[in-house]
């Protein structure tokens, strides 16, 4: 088949390899000048697929409530609000029954185990050289935070991760950069997760898509798609000056994460889907002679803050926060704020913070927690949309059942849950 894919972010490029790999020719149309030029330009880069998970879930709705105060509060709600928040929050609200919960948790691990294993084949296999360690540690600073970690250890030997609880001494041990005057507890050790740069893994996977044919058209913005047994997008190039162009093929695949919304909707398929902002600052590490520690050497999450601190080659990385509503090209000083605080808490003095980039990203979320994946209704039109916050996570996975789904193969994990029969 000839396939177009809309969007050209890490689930859009992952989904345009494996789509040519099973033999499709394919088009990537993106409206930037690159790939993972949005959402997935600067996250945490963090892949830990027992960490994939709903937001919607028993309890959340008042630890969020009690989250919005505070200096360092991890969510925030900012003005003006995102267009149907409130309707989002109100299916989110509805999604967090225990049955409900469960059932979202087991069908996102189900894809991020599986995403895991297929994106470090796909390094090995294709000898990516992006930045990447091994292994994640989430601190806890105090026994209270260790007491509200217990039933998180409990779901994550019943869903079989390999996880180590391990004390201060120990965790200090798998990171001898933690700065010994912060207090800390304990700390869950994730040796098998991967942290690595997800803009550097889309520019090497984009080559090697183009490689094998797969042909990437940048400023190129979908406005319009047209359904049918050979559906055909309407679409603008560069500063639309020349104006708009036709184009058919057999399949559309949707990845185009928020713009997705409105391309959409003229089609009937309504995605209750939202940007929940996500920011980060990235700065390269200090180098002193006689102490080749100094940040990290993986990556540590701060309980407490929700704050994520990672090794990005010579760089350090500090992401987290989650703002509903507001502007994406402004930042909030105080969340600014926070991701400094948490940086100088563990790894004081590491970065040279005269050269930090700032970034903040709007990461698609649907108000039950998983991605959807499939045949969208229309006749012609696929999706591979919503992944929040867990892109870099679930990008390989999701792409690989996307692909298996349209060329009729049996996919390695069970779509259920997945597929967008539940928006419906």
């Amino acid at each position: 088949m000839r396939v177009a894919v809309v969007g050209a972010g890490i689930v859009g490029v992952t989904t345009a390899y494996e789509l040519q790999c099973d033999g499709h020719e394919v088009v990537v149309f993106e409206r930037r000048a690159s790939v993972a030029e949005e959402t997935s330009f600067a996250n945490a880069g963090v892949v830990a697929p027992g960490y994939v998970a709903p937001w919607a879930a028993p309890g959340m709705p008042r630890k969020m409530l009690g989250q919005l105060a505070g200096r360092h509060a991890p969510l925030r709600i900012a003005s003006p609000p995102a267009p149907g928040q409130w309707q989002w929050v109100w299916r989110w609200w509805r999604s967090c029954d225990a049955r409900t919960s469960s059932s979202h948790r087991a069908h996102m691990h189900r894809l991020a185990r599986d995403s895991h294993d297929r994106l470090r084949a796909l390094s090995h296999d294709l000898h990516l050289d992006f930045e990447r360690t091994d292994g994640y540690l989430v601190l806890l600073r105090s026994q209270r935070e260790l007491k509200q970690a217990r039933a998180g250890l409990k779901l994550l030997a019943e869903l079989g991760e390999t996880f180590h609880l391990v004390d201060a001494t120990r965790a200090r041990q798998i990171e001898p950069g933690l700065n010994p005057e912060t207090p800390l507890h304990a700390a869950i050790h994730l040796p098998g997760a991967l942290v690595g740069n997800c803009r550097q893994f889309a520019h090497l996977l984009r080559l090697e898509a183009q490689r094998h044919g797969t042909e990437f058209r940048f400023q190129h913005e979908v406005q319009h798609i047209e359904p049918g047994s050979k559906p055909s997008l309407r679409l603008t190039v560069g500063d639309a000056t020349a104006g708009a162009v036709t184009e058919s093929f057999d399949a559309v695949v949707v990845c185009a994460a928020l713009p997705s919304v409105s391309l959409l909707a003229p089609l009937g398929v309504r995605v209750p889907m939202i940007g929940v902002h996500g920011y980060s600052i990235t700065a390269p590490l200090r180098h002193f002679e006689g102490h080749p520690d100094i940040g990290p050497r993986s990556a540590i999450m701060d309980e407490q803050y929700k704050v994520a601190v990672s090794r990005l080659g010579q760089r350090v990385r500090v992401a987290g926060n989650a703002e509903l509503g507001g502007r994406l090209d402004t930042h909030n000083p105080a969340v600014l704020g926070t991701l400094y605080k948490v940086l100088d808490d563990w790894y004081p003095g590491c970065a040279q913070l005269a050269q930090v980039q700032a970034w903040k990203g709007a990461r698609p979320m649907l108000p039950d927690g998983p991605p959807v994946i499939g045949r969208a209704g229309p006749a012609g039109v696929w999706l591979n949309l919503g992944h929040g916050s867990s892109g870099w996570a679930l990008c390989a996975g999701s792409a690989r059942l996307l692909a298996d789904l349209m060329t009729g193969r049996a996919p390695a994990i069970d779509p259920s849950g997945l597929t967008p029969d539940r928006l419906r």
